[in-house]
């Protein structure tokens, strides 16, 4: 049984899958703080952005090697990736939200459960930015 979750977290897939569901996990308890303060749009963004500091963070200590470039340097590439993700995130959240939950009905918590599908929409497209673009060894 151990050797087994050894094998699961030696693929890097899974580390990015773990580490990006902790940063989801910031993303959507901070935007369901943010949204007692803010309205659901503003708040989608705020805390998308904590979440991608979160992911970030995780990414770099247990997901991808060292890529050699500096911190700001990587940071920026990968806020650039998140950019890309940020608008399919947001896009998927409203469009859900305000459009297809009401068309179907669905109204249990409909801003959650959108937010929660438009946070996990970008997984594999973000992993291979990542893994090429962001943490990619400098030349």
């Amino acid at each position: 049984m151990m050797d087994k979750l050894a094998d699961l977290l030696n693929r890097p897939f899974i580390r990015f899958a773990l580490s990006g569901g902790l940063a989801a996990a910031a993303n959507i308890l901070s935007r369901m703080a943010l949204s007692q303060l803010t309205n659901y749009s503003a708040a989608i963004v705020i805390a998308y952005l904590i979440g991608m500091t979160t992911a970030y963070i995780l990414m770099k200590l247990f997901v991808f090697e060292k890529s050699g470039r500096s911190v700001q340097h990587e940071y920026l590439r990968f806020g650039l990736v998140n950019l890309v993700a940020l608008v399919q995130v947001w896009a998927v959240s409203l469009g859900l939200a305000r459009f297809v939950f009401p068309w179907i009905g669905f109204s249990f918590h409909a801003e959650t459960v959108a937010h929660v599908i438009g946070v996990l929409s970008p997984i594999a497209s973000s992993y291979f930015m990542h893994k090429y673009f962001t943490f990619a060894g400098a030349r």
